[in-house]
């Protein structure tokens, strides 16, 4: 009753930039934390960029000062703005919520925690 759907991907060159959408769909009254992992070929899934309920980010080391996360609530949505890309940025980038109230087709609330959208491709050339 509850997904992330993800759009923004695609095949970019070195120093480039790309704007990272995800959007909740389903009957939301409220999402907590708000975050974007990557997972590259041969690599673990890892934290890039995460905002909290109340605005507060948090960044990957390796993305400071070029990725920018925010929130629209009102649009139940997160955004990644990934400028000055690097080959290395190159991996399946996937949206996540820790935790998410909503409401059921019964019309009672209902919660759901650790979300996942289906992943998008960012491919950086060199």
């Amino acid at each position: 009753q509850v997904q992330l759907v993800e759009s923004g991907g695609g095949l970019v060159p070195a120093g480039g930039s790309l704007r990272l959408s995800c959007a909740a769909s389903g009957s939301i009254l409220n999402i907590n934390t708000m975050a974007w992992y990557r997972q590259a070929p041969g690599n673990q899934r890892e934290l890039v960029a995460s905002v909290t309920a109340g605005g507060n980010t948090n960044y990957a080391d390796s993305v400071k000062g070029r990725f920018t996360i925010s929130r629209d609530n009102a649009k139940k949505s997160v955004y990644l703005q990934m400028n000055s890309l690097k080959p290395d940025d190159t991996a399946v980038y996937y949206c996540h919520v820790d935790w998410i109230l909503f409401r059921t087709q019964r019309m009672t609330p209902d919660q759901v925690y650790d979300v996942w959208g289906q992943g998008t491709q960012v491919t950086v050339s060199s």
